[in-house]
């Protein structure tokens, strides 16, 4: 009994000691992506100041359809594989919603962006976004084959 008390007492330090470095890490992956599309998209102060409110609520409109939506899937999903067809129905329902969603969002983000820049910016972003993950995503591998080392 004891040593499930520990066990337990143990897994809440480290669930609430884990839960501020993860928001801090998402802070800081976000200043890193400012400062990267600011710089890549070479966005004057005129141009920052009109393109990051637009940004940020598009960014605000699709993270709220992945937790609403794609979350709820991918949780169903993680659960097993046993899901009925009703069910199956129902999430492929909820992902086209999704989809449509991220699609209306992405059209009102270009609408918006043409009084903000230029098109030729618009059009750069995609690829300074997609620059910007691969980034991301090669510093979590090199991460990962540095914890696995150690």
């Amino acid at each position: 009994m004891k040593n499930i008390t520990t066990l337990i007492l143990l897994i809440f330090t480290v669930v609430s000691f884990a839960q501020p470095e993860r928001g801090k890490m998402r802070e800081k992956i976000k200043a890193e992506k400012i400062a990267f599309i600011t710089q890549q998209l070479d966005l004057s102060a005129d141009e920052a100041e009109k393109f990051w409110p637009i940004y940020n609520t598009f960014e605000a409109s699709t993270e709220n359809v992945k937790k609403t939506y794609l979350a709820p899937i991918r949780q169903k999903m993680r659960r097993g594989a046993d899901i009925s067809d009703t069910e199956a129905n129902k999430l492929l329902e909820n992902l086209v919603i999704a989809e449509d969603k991220m699609h209306e969002a992405k059209v009102k983000l270009v609408k918006d962006l043409k009084s903000a820049i230029p098109a030729k910016k618009i059009i750069k972003l995609k690829s300074v976004e997609d620059a910007f993950n691969r980034r991301l995503l090669d510093r979590l591998k090199k991460f990962r084959e540095k914890r696995n080392r150690d």
